[in-house]
């Protein structure tokens, strides 16, 4: 029977080369997992006339611009023959990582989870829950917060045509769009990991709540510089990653207080 001081793993110690072996079957999975992924997102079921999942998932990330600019009699556009194409390969791409992401956590766990001890693993296991959790938040709030504001306020600079001046209107290219869109998913995804991130150093020891508190003043200007180089340059979306980013940071602070004083509690009993 496995005690709590004692590793899951059979037989103690394992040797380097069954790791090496278990690590490359484990990024094995993933990389299988991610290429059915990405080759079902470009496969046409229904013939060449139906939608594939890279279609569907183009136009759920165009809505927003859609939205706004059908009212207006809008279009977007592409410049290069293979532009439509290769921007569905990078949709394709992108919709495979994002879906195979809870499977690359599990293959992470079940890699690290046989040489840990069972407090260990019950310790972990949040926030192994937590990443996705806090990755789709981000990309939820860029989605149907953000993007539409940045988007009214990127297009109010449209000018009407008159009888002295020619009418300025926006035509976006579906390959800087999507790449916009992408980015910004991305970047809001992985700032919504800082509690993780804050919480597991603080379990390895690296940092204290009253250290993270003390360096708040630089936690809150690095999250604006951040914002300013991940976002699109106007000052909404920049402000609206920063602040989440600083209240994550403060209650992260918080959780680690939090955990400390349990660790204690549990250490006590």
């Amino acid at each position: 029977m496995t005690t709590q001081d004692e590793p899951t793993t059979q037989g103690g110690t394992m040797p380097l080369l069954e790791h090496l072996t278990e690590l490359r079957n484990r990024l094995g999975v993933c990389v299988l997992v991610f290429v059915i992924l990405f080759i079902g997102c470009l496969v046409r079921p229904f013939g060449a006339e139906s939608q594939n999942i890279a279609d569907i998932v183009y136009l759920f990330l165009q809505k927003p611009l859609a939205d706004i600019l059908r009212e207006q009699g809008g279009r977007m556009i592409f410049t290069a023959l293979h532009e439509a194409f290769f921007t569905q390969i990078k949709v394709a791409f992108f919709t495979s990582l994002f879906i195979s992401f809870p499977v690359i956590l599990l293959q992470v766990w079940r890699f690290v989870a046989p040489g840990l001890y069972k407090n260990e693993k019950a310790a972990f296991m949040p926030f192994l829950v937590a990443t996705p959790v806090l990755f789709f938040m981000g990309g939820a709030m860029v989605y149907y917060l953000v993007i539409p504001l940045a988007w009214d306020f990127f297009l109010s600079f449209q000018i009407s045509g008159g009888d002295q001046a020619l009418s300025i209107e926006v035509e976006p290219r579906i390959s800087e769009y999507l790449s916009l869109v992408m980015r910004l998913i991305f970047a809001f995804g992985l700032s919504f990991e800082l509690p993780v991130v804050i919480l597991l150093m603080a379990k390895a020891g690296l940092v204290t709540a009253d250290g993270l508190a003390d360096k708040r003043k630089y936690a809150v200007l690095s999250s604006f510089v951040m914002a300013a180089i991940l976002t699109p340059p106007d000052v909404i979306s920049q402000v609206m990653l920063a602040v989440p980013i600083i209240v994550l940071y403060e209650l992260s602070i918080i959780a680690t207080r939090i955990m400390v004083k349990q660790d204690r509690y549990d250490d006590d009993d």
